[in-house]
């Protein structure tokens, strides 16, 4: 059985590792005290550690597990949105510092919102790793790390009624996260190294199109052409060969 290490067990960390537990043995991080007990309590191999955007006094200690993990999950944010150059950069270089100079399978966990709001369709190389400060700063470090760039984390308690949603006309570029945890076991068990993929559900309806059908309201309005910006995931069905489980946004909650 092949271990897995999730840096960041948060909303998505944890559904990926509920996803991935009965084939894999899961190692995992968490920022409190609290949280790694209770995974621990769960047969999960847990360990607190925060990735902060100041410089330590002391680098962090590498992570013990890491001798025996044959994949590496990094899930916490690395988006120059939430933080300056510098304060990412010093979040990387903490995380870093934590997982040392692994050479073993790595995903990292990056967005769509790398793509400008412009009305247009999105492939992975209209922006490149080297115009994505988090995303090149850790390639540089792990040259085989797949990115992974994310659409709206969605399923579960996440519906997008349950959101202040403005430009209701817009199409969304949503993702499950049993597709998300589909696409990782599909690319650990090819062996996929250096990858660059939009993750995106195929269908991208208007917005009021999902919340109407969330909120169980018929719509007979024709949508010949929604606006806003639309990230396709065709490279990924393509080089993959991966079938979306959830495909349609107006039907995640279903599931």
């Amino acid at each position: 059985m092949k271990k897995i290490g999730i840096i960041g067990y948060g909303w998505l960390g944890s559904r990926i590792a509920a996803s991935l537990s009965n084939r894999y043995e899961i190692y995992a991080t968490t920022t409190t005290v609290e949280k790694a007990k209770e995974l621990s309590d769960k047969g999960v191999y847990a360990q607190r550690v925060n990735f902060p955007d100041y410089q330590l006094s002391e680098a962090y200690p590498k992570w013990e597990a890491l001798e025996s993990l044959d994949v590496l999950i990094i899930t916490i944010p690395i988006s120059e949105k939430s933080c300056c150059i510098s304060s990412l950069y010093n979040r990387i270089q903490n995380l870093s510092a934590f997982i040392g100079d692994f050479k073993g399978q790595m995903f990292l966990m990056s967005s769509t919102g790398v793509y400008p709001d412009m009305p247009k369709e999105f492939h992975e190389e209209d922006v490149p790793v080297e115009k994505v400060s988090g995303e090149r700063m850790v390639k540089n470090k792990y040259p085989q790390v797949n990115i992974l760039r994310l659409g709206g984390l969605m399923g579960d308690n996440r519906l997008l009624k349950n959101y202040n949603v403005a430009n209701l006309d817009f199409a969304v570029n949503h993702i499950h996260y049993k597709d998300i945890a589909g696409i990782l076991s599909k690319m650990i068990e090819n062996g996929t190294k250096a990858g660059l993929y939009n993750v995106t559900a195929p269908l991208h309806p208007a917005k009021f199109q999902v919340i109407d059908a969330q909120e169980n309201k018929e719509n007979g309005e024709e949508v010949t052409e929604v606006k806003g910006k639309v990230v396709l995931s065709s490279k990924l069905v393509s080089e993959l060969g991966y079938v979306f489980e959830y495909p349609d946004p107006r039907k995640f909650h279903e599931i």
